[in-house]
């Protein structure tokens, strides 16, 4: 049994992230999953036996392409991993989440694979509508839609929460955008249904510090 967090989850599992992490071993076909992600997925442990198609099989169908793609890659050749996503859990909700991972080649040429599964569900429908609406209009944004900006960042591009934060200042400084715009849109992006597509582009622009690419993915649609 998983009886402590993940790496991963120590940086994005504080209160208001819930977290759960797995672990697969394709040689042996064994799965494990922290109560944390039997929760994630609408079950109390002993409900169900975990596996790694049970949890492909909760991936939402516009989503689950993508994943598979990225789990194939991982197994093949190892190495970190990174997927913005959502799963349908057992009573039929819709949530949000963030999977990180790694996956390690053994001795024998197999890859295991272990991660953490963050649910950011709650905390972009709380704040993100009206925290969109005062950055827009030139107001702070709240520290709570800034840190789950910065969350989103470290999830994605398996940054430190500083070089998250650096990554945010420096395209604000490049472009003459405040970083609450800035953290507030990548928010709300991650947050619409246009799906994790959206929200990698417009980190693609973050990265690229381009003004002109920001006003336009500022500019209403």
């Amino acid at each position: 049994m998983l009886d402590s967090p993940h790496t991963y989850s120590s940086a994005l599992g504080a209160p208001g992230f819930p977290a759960g992490t797995f672990l697969f071993d394709p040689l042996t076909g064994k799965a494990e999953w922290s109560d944390g992600l039997f929760n994630l997925h609408g079950y109390q442990r002993g409900e169900v036996v975990p596996t790694l198609e049970l949890l492909m099989s909760h991936k939402h169908p516009d989503d689950r392409p993508r994943a598979m793609e990225i789990l194939a890659q991982v197994f093949r050749e190892g190495g970190h991993f990174c997927i913005y996503h959502r799963i349908i859990d057992a009573q039929g909700h819709v949530r949000r989440v963030l999977t990180a991972g790694n996956a390690q080649r053994g001795p024998s040429g197999t890859v295991a694979l272990e991660g953490t599964t963050v649910d950011l569900t709650s905390t972009l429908r709380r704040e993100t509508e009206q925290a969109a609406r005062d950055a827009v209009a030139g107001a702070n944004a709240t520290r709570g839609v800034i840190n789950q900006a910065r969350g989103i960042l470290m999830g994605r591009l398996l940054l430190s929460s500083e070089a998250a934060f650096k990554l945010l200042a420096g395209c604000s400084s490049m472009t003459n955008v405040k970083v609450a715009v800035l953290a507030s849109h990548l928010v709300r992006v991650a947050d619409t249904d246009a799906g994790p597509e959206a929200m990698d582009e417009f980190i693609r622009v973050l990265q690229a510090c381009d003004q002109a690419a920001v006003k336009r993915a500022l500019s209403p649609q």
